[in-house]
This record gives C-alpha cells, sequence and structure tokens, in this order.
C-alpha cells in the first residue's frame, strides 16, 4: 500500500513538472512569435512617422503625430528600444536613435511632471542597452529639470501649472496626480548614477505624502489632489480623466501598482513594498475585473459590462505585477504572475492584438485616453504599446 502511495506521488510530481516544462514552453513560444509581429509590425509605424514628428495614436485611418513635447513622446522610442532588444534588428535602432535626437532638447522642460516619461523611458533604455555617456548626461539634466517642480512646503511634485485653463477656472492651487508616481523612477536613477542625493530624496517624499493623502481605505487611489503649497494641505480630491471623483480610474490605479512597486525596488522601504501589494489586491479582487484581466476603463463605470475595456491600462498592470513578483514569495508570488500571465495571453489575443499591417503600425487596439475628454478613445496608444514590450521582455528574463 505505501509502495502504490509513493508512485502515486511520484506521478503527481512529474505530472506537475511536466505541466511546468509545457507552461514555458508555451510562454516562450508566445512572447517570441510577439516580438516577430511587432518587428515587422513597427516597420510599418515607422514608415508612418515623419523625422521631426513622433507617433501618439491612429484615429480614422489616419496617423496622428505630436512633437516631442507631448506627454507621451518617449514611449515610442522607449518600445522601439524593447524590440530591438529582443530581435537585434539594427533598423530598429537606428529609428530609435533618430527619435532620440528629436526628443533630447526636452531635457531643460520644466513645464510639467512628465519628464520621466518622455526622457526616462526613451534615454533611459538607450543608455541600459548602449551605455553612452551623452545619454546619461541628458538623464541627468532631465532629473534636474523635473525636480524645479517639487514645491518643499507641500512636499509633493506639482503636476501641472495652473496659470491659465480649466484648472485655473476651477480654483486649483497645487494639482498633483497620481501618474506623477512614474517619473519618479528617473529621480531614484539619477540619484543611484550621480553624487546628488536630493533626486532620490524628493522622489521618497512625495511617495510618502501620496501614500498619506492619495489613497482610499481599500488601497484604491484618486486621480487628481489639489495642494496648498504653502502648507502642503488638501484642498480638494477629484478626477480628470475616471468616471467620477470617488471612483477607480484603471491606469490610475495602474500607475500607482506600477510607482510604489518601482520605489521598493530602489529603497527597499517595506512601506512601499505594503502599499504595492494592497494596490494589487484592490486590482486583482475588484469584482469588475473581468475574466481576462483587462480592465474597463474605470473600475466604478456606470455601462458595465458594456464599458469599454482600456488596454493600456491592462499592459500597466502586467508589468507591474511581473515586477511585484520578483519581491514576493509563495502564493502571493504565484498569485501576481499567474494573474500577469493571464493579462499576457488576453492582449496578445485577436481581441485586443491588430492584424500585421493594420492599426497604423501599433501593437495593441483598444486602449482608452480620456472618456470625460472625448480624446483617443478606443485607439492604438504608445504607452499600450510600450508596457505590454516590457512586460513581455521581463516574463522572459524573469520567469522562463
Amino acid at each position: 500500500m505505501k509502495i502504490i502511495k509513493f508512485l502515486l506521488i511520484a506521478i503527481v510530481l512529474n505530472s506537475c513538472g511536466a505541466s511546468k516544462d509545457n507552461d514555458k514552453q508555451e510562454m516562450k513560444a508566445l512572447i517570441d512569435e510577439n516580438f516577430a509581429f511587432a518587428e515587422k509590425q513597427y516597420q510599418y509605424l515607422i514608415k508612418n512617422t515623419p523625422k521631426d514628428s513622433l507617433p501618439k495614436t491612429f484615429k480614422d485611418n489616419k496617423n496622428i503625430n505630436s512633437d516631442a513635447y507631448w506627454w507621451c513622446s518617449g514611449f515610442y522610442p522607449g518600445t522601439l528600444l524593447y524590440i530591438y532588444e529582443y530581435t537585434k534588428n539594427p533598423t530598429l535602432l537606428a529609428a530609435a536613435n533618430q527619435k532620440l535626437t528629436v526628443l533630447e532638447p526636452v531635457k531643460y522642460f520644466t513645464e510639467n511632471h512628465d519628464l520621466g516619461f518622455m526622457m526616462y523611458c526613451s534615454f533611459g533604455n538607450a543608455y541600459r542597452l548602449e551605455n553612452k555617456k551623452e545619454y546619461k548626461d541628458v538623464i541627468l539634466q532631465s532629473a534636474k529639470s523635473l525636480a524645479t517642480r517639487y514645491r518643499p512646503d507641500a512636499k509633493v511634485i506639482q503636476s501641472w501649472e495652473i496659470s491659465e485653463g480649466a484648472l485655473r477656472q476651477k480654483g486649483f492651487v497645487g494639482p498633483v496626480i497620481i501618474d506623477n508616481m512614474m517619473n519618479l523612477e528617473m529621480l531614484e536613477w539619477a540619484s543611484q548614477n550621480s553624487t546628488d542625493k536630493s533626486f532620490a530624496d524628493i522622489a521618497r517624499t512625495h511617495s510618502n505624502t501620496t501614500i498619506k493623502n492619495h489613497f482610499r481605505p481599500d488601497y484604491s487611489s484618486y486621480h487628481v489632489l489639489d495642494y496648498d503649497l504653502t502648507n502642503g494641505e488638501v484642498r480638494k480630491k477629484v478626477t480628470a480623466q475616471g468616471f467620477s471623483d470617488e471612483s477607480a480610474w484603471s491606469r490610475g490605479q495602474g500607475w500607482a501598482l506600477y510607482g510604489y512597486t518601482m520605489m521598493y525596488r530602489f529603497t527597499k522601504d517595506p512601506a512601499y513594498l505594503k502599499q504595492a501589494k494592497g494596490i494589487a489586491e484592490f486590482i486583482l479582487n475588484h469584482p469588475n475585473l473581468p475574466a481576462d484581466k483587462i480592465p474597463y476603463w474605470d473600475f466604478d463605470a456606470p455601462e458595465i459590462p458594456n464599458a469599454l475595456r482600456d488596454v493600456s491600462a491592462g499592459s500597466v498592470f502586467a508589468s507591474s505585477l511581473l515586477e511585484l513578483g520578483q519581491y514576493t514569495t509563495g502564493k502571493e508570488k504565484e498569485k501576481y504572475v499567474s494573474a500577469a500571465k493571464t493579462m499576457l495571453v488576453a492582449l496578445s489575443s485577436d481581441k485586443y492584438r491588430a492584424k500585421l499591417g493594420t492599426n497604423g503600425g501599433y501593437l495593441l487596439m483598444h486602449s482608452v485616453g480620456s472618456i470625460p475628454h472625448n480624446n483617443e478613445i478606443d485607439v492604438p496608444l504608445t504607452y499600450a504599446d510600450y508596457y505590454f514590450a516590457e512586460a513581455l521582455l521581463r516574463y522572459k528574463q524573469w520567469y522562463l
């Protein structure tokens, strides 16, 4: 009887081992196929993008581009570099380098908080792959420019100017959005790669202030807070791109998850890991998260289950969860990595991924920029592609 029991255990263990091997082979094939597709698909985007511009979206069968100062300008060269990293196709590297020359003047830009998106997603990846001193210098100057937006009395980096427009009309003084967490990566890197530790001090102070004020008890995040810049008091908690002030705008939850996971990477502060885990649990346990885990544009959108999905939020979720899996163990790690895998498999399907030669050259369809502003609705977006490619690379590097 004991012999039979041992044989059954051995069979089960062998079966589990074989299943894990098959799973790895399937994921490797999926990642290989995605990058083979991306290598070809981005040739269309390269051809559709003027040399002095950067891709923005594709709408009504037309490619729409931006100048270097649009907040998304760094994602396209960053995606090119991710695809190049996997495929080693020199055409992609050349295209990325050409766009870096267009972006470089942005290193002196100080008018909003998006320098990390613009300069670290682009030059950060370029420096990581090519180790050129001139790229490092650009990142450090960009960090200096971003640091000018720090407001020491409020202990935050002010996101937007309020000199004119809708925010001024609404009486805002010091708006700070949850997206700002993403730009702290460049500040942390700058301190790590220079003798100036003030960048990291700013990043950590901003992170701590955001934990204190930006989150609800369930770890969901408000989108926009308005601070009194003289004393740090919170004047308003509202949304700009979500359904309502009290709703959980999906991409905002992704920015928060990514931001605190990244801050733990640099600091190993357990408070940041706790925050990231709490945000992850809010996302993964939410009753309105669909089975394929690609979220609706807002977790509280009233038209659910007929609400639009936001593929860009799904891409950010997947990349974030894969990194969070690096800092956890056991069932917790398995939960995060398994959820990210579900997202990547879904994003690779015909439901969300474009056919070769379509979609203006973008990889993914069905992202949502801002429904309240009637802007970039159900279209491809550069950051959806960027975090999708990043997540695929992370899965290959960490879990295969």
